[in-house]
């Protein structure tokens, strides 16, 4: 497999359609949807929110699939499509972490509250943060690989307490408003972070493949480089 770009037709027409679909967003969400009756203009932070935190899920859970065929297979593609999405699921992880603490200003009337999903998600934000610190240590490839595998499960594992908590414990944010049969929204509003969410996953995926590319690149420049060291270090002892 040889790569020689991070863009192709797909992935062009994918950005286009990522940024048109940002752009119905901005519309929708600043625009046209109107303020909600309990949180007032505060609501337009939803669009951005729960999106973001999708999409981070997405990322995490191609980093837990990633991590399990690494360990499994022992191959550095997998290693790479992990590192790829981790990085990707904790910029999304950092959104999701500022814009509650903005909503959490006007409804609960204060940025942080060690609530059990804030807190949750201040966890999986540490997690995604080491993961990215252990490959960033460098050394043997499979070593840091198992390594940066083991922080990707428990990456995963955290996902299912940062979902459930609000049902788990006494938490103040509010329970699950998309994921419901009969969701607490509806109309434009429900349209809007419909919206929302195809965009927030239409560009985690655009991300995550140029990402993956970028790293298989990188890869392929570090065995290069290895080849090509030694040649010259058998040149050097025959010569002498």
């Amino acid at each position: 497999m040889t790569i020689t770009g991070t863009g192709s037709r797909a992935t062009r027409a994918l950005g286009v359609l990522t940024l048109a679909l940002f752009a119905l967003l901005a519309l929708l969400g600043l625009v046209l949807s109107p303020p909600d009756a309990a949180m007032g203009e505060a609501v337009r932070l939803f669009y951005v929110h729960v999106p973001a935190a999708l999409a981070s899920y997405a990322g995490i859970a191609v980093l837990g699939f990633g991590s399990v065929m690494y360990l499994w297979k022992r191959s550095l593609t997998w290693d790479l499509l992990a590192a790829a999405a981790a990085e990707i699921a904790l910029v999304f992880t950092a959104l999701t972490l500022v814009t509650g603490s903005l909503w959490g200003r006007p409804t609960w009337g204060t940025y942080w509250e060690w609530d059990p999903r804030l807190t949750a998600t201040a966890v999986l934000f540490l997690l995604l943060l080491g993961h990215v610190a252990v490959r960033a240590a460098g050394g043997d490839v499979h070593g840091r690989a198992r390594r940066s595998a083991v922080v990707g499960l428990l990456a995963t594992v955290d996902v299912p307490i940062v979902r459930y908590s609000v049902d788990w414990w006494r938490s103040l944010h509010q329970p699950a408003t998309l994921s419901k049969l009969d969701p607490t929204i509806d109309g434009l509003m429900l349209f809007s972070a419909f919206v929302g969410i195809v965009a927030f996953m239409a560009a985690f995926t655009w991300f995550l493949l140029h990402r993956f590319r970028v790293a298989w690149l990188e890869e392929q420049v570090e065995e290069l480089s290895l080849a090509d060291a030694i040649v010259e270090r058998r040149a050097e002892g025959g010569r002498s």
